[in-house]
């Protein structure tokens, strides 16, 4: 795999360069729908739109005119990973419930997964005009150039928060996860309502942590490789791996309750507060 990477050359440009053009492309038409649109309910509870299915379907047909051999697992398309050497996971509008109410926190998630396992990573967020990017595998190193390697928000380096922990720093739950709060609870508490931008606050270095109660793959793929390339922890609750995906399996109902710290010290701090959690994970 080593020899493999190091062979790819221009191969990142082109990817990095992809996400950026196909982002602004899809970000445009979907600020012109934001909270224009009425949302239905899903299966599962969580809502899609008409924005959600057109900004997917174009992301899909982006990947098979530039990439025609990845395969891709989306969101509102197809679950099942396939048997691609490489692999986009995207979620076409991350935070559909705030796009729809007119909360100016939402986003476009692509991840490239390479034999199973995330090595870049890629979210735009039109209304804040941010954009994070990553490439991230210890395999990867020796592939990328200097202005390549690390976490970037809008091209400029970020990288987790070195602050002690105190009464004035943040920590984000999702709605799922609010059972879980203890009081006291060492650092002010925020909700956000995107998965993806609860985690990447953490990567900025603007909160010390963050937990997700019930993301799916789509939800994590693009912001594992920036967490950990801007110098974070990822702290899965449950004891099953996540990578590498398998191929042929669907990961429609698969959730990965996980909580985000900003530096390995405050693992011990934060994980038992959180760590029943992994039985929400459940189908």
């Amino acid at each position: 795999m080593e020899a493999r990477l190091e062979e790819l050359g221009d191969f990142w440009a082109q990817v990095l360069e992809f996400a950026e053009k196909t982002a602004v492309r899809v970000g445009t038409q979907l600020m012109a729908d934001f909270g224009q649109v009425q949302a239905a309910e899903k299966l599962d509870g969580s809502l899609v739109t008409q924005s959600d299915k057109w900004a997917d379907q174009e992301i899909r047909e982006a990947i098979a005119a530039a990439f025609p051999t990845h395969g891709v697992l989306s969101e509102e398309g197809e679950h099942v990973f396939p048997d691609t050497e490489w692999c986009w996971i995207i979620d076409p509008l991350d935070g559909t419930t705030n796009f729809a109410r007119g909360i100016p926190i939402w986003g476009i998630s692509m991840g490239l997964f390479y034999q199973g396992f995330p090595v870049f990573g890629y979210v735009y967020l039109p209304p804040l005009k941010q954009t994070f990017s990553a490439f991230w595998n210890k395999e990867l190193e020796k592939s990328l150039t200097q202005n390549t390697q690390g976490a970037f928000l809008n091209s400029q380096p970020i990288h987790t928060s070195r602050d002690s922990l105190s009464k004035n720093h943040f920590f984000s739950f999702c709605t799922r996860s609010i059972s879980a709060i203890e009081h006291p609870f060492p650092c002010k508490i925020r909700m956000l309502g995107v998965a993806t931008y609860n985690f990447l606050m953490v990567a900025a270095g603007i909160t010390l942590g963050g937990v997700e109660a019930t993301p799916k793959i789509w939800d994590i793929a693009a912001v594992w490789t920036i967490i950990n390339a801007a110098g974070g922890v990822w702290v899965p609750l449950e004891q099953e791996s996540i990578f590498p995906l398998e191929a042929g399996k669907d990961y429609s109902n698969r959730s990965y309750p996980t909580l985000v710290l900003s530096q390995p010290d405050l693992v011990p701090v934060f994980q038992p507060l959180v760590q029943s959690l992994n039985k929400s994970a459940k189908p």
